[in-house]
């Protein structure tokens, strides 16, 4: 119970795979430096390197009761340079999705306001909220497997607040908040983005009438919560594929940057810890670049 069970879905995956490859080659499964190393050799020639390194911190996690040494066995020179040299020899670039611009938000929204249709609203309020709150479409949408769904990071209706012209809910879990802690998450909208208030408020008013006793915020008309695949096949209706989940949550840093928001404003908006906000970034030319055009386009104006 220590990793979430969707991690531990990926450690089983990950532990399979060195399994087979022992099978495989005759070889121990002891995971001695030579047989990780050999191992990271075999995989990176089918699989990108850098998930080679995630695939090794589930294989010690699940082999460490039986071999206690292969963390140390992971930590030695000649597994990291034979990493190092993978990355070297099959590295390749991340691909990373296009941040939803708010024009493009304005766009869908314009389209989606006439419409009745419950579900409309529910994808309208869930994109105007992810946007402006630079959420994670896994902090609204559950998991296409049941098995993998936690109702402990369902955001509740009870825990959604008017405040003045914004709202805000209570996010009960995030990536890095294994108890559960939970954070406010504040819903306001950016400059040249629709408003949240108003498209929020119209599908709460069919949420409250359809399901009055449901728990849940986010509902779909059969009373079931968005999968991400429902949510993802809904937004490729009106974005090109170079938008996804994640380009939600990008369009929305890109577009507090291009407002002048300062970096530490952004980060806790999006709770960021420092080092990955900072990684993010650099990464990420189109906010890098819409940071430094805000804060110029800020400095000239005052």
């Amino acid at each position: 119970m220590a990793i979430d069970n969707t991690t531990a879905n990926t450690y089983t995956s990950a532990t399979n795979s060195y399994l087979t490859f022992c099978k495989l080659h005759h070889l121990p499964i002891e995971p001695t430096p030579e047989t990780l190393s050999y191992y990271i050799t075999f995989q990176t020639s089918h699989i990108n390197p850098k998930s080679v390194a995630s695939y090794l911190a589930g294989i010690c996690n699940n082999l460490e009761p039986f071999f206690p040494e292969i963390r140390a066995n992971r930590a030695a020179a000649l597994v990291n340079r034979t990493l190092k040299g993978a990355l070297r020899r099959h590295g390749q670039p991340t691909k990373r999705k296009a941040p939803l611009t708010a024009t493009l938000l304005q766009s869908i929204s314009t389209a989606l306001l006439p419409s009745h249709d419950h579900d409309d609203m529910l994808f309208l309020s869930m994109l105007n909220t992810g946007f402006p709150g630079l959420l994670r479409l896994g902090e609204m949408a559950v998991n296409d497997s049941p098995k993998l769904r936690d109702f402990r990071k369902v955001v509740l209706r009870s825990s959604l607040k008017w405040v003045e012209n914004d709202f805000e809910f209570l996010l009960p879990a995030q990536k890095t908040d294994s108890t559960f802690e939970g954070n406010r998450v504040h819903i306001a909208q950016i400059i040249g983005a629709p408003n949240p208030h108003p498209i929020m408020k119209r599908y709460l008013s069919s949420r409250d009438r359809l399901f009055p006793l449901h728990p849940q915020l986010w509902l779909r008309a059969d009373g079931s919560s968005p999968t991400r695949s429902w949510f993802l096949q809904r937004l490729r209706q009106y974005c090109p594929a170079e938008i996804a989940g994640q380009s939600i949550r990008a369009g929305g840093a890109t577009a507090l940057a291009e407002a002048g928001a300062p970096t530490d404003l952004i980060r806790g908006a999006g709770r960021w810890s420092s080092n990955a906000f900072e990684r993010y970034i650099r990464k990420n030319v189109i906010v890098l670049h819409a940071l430094i055009l805000g804060r110029a386009l800020h400095y000239s104006q005052t």
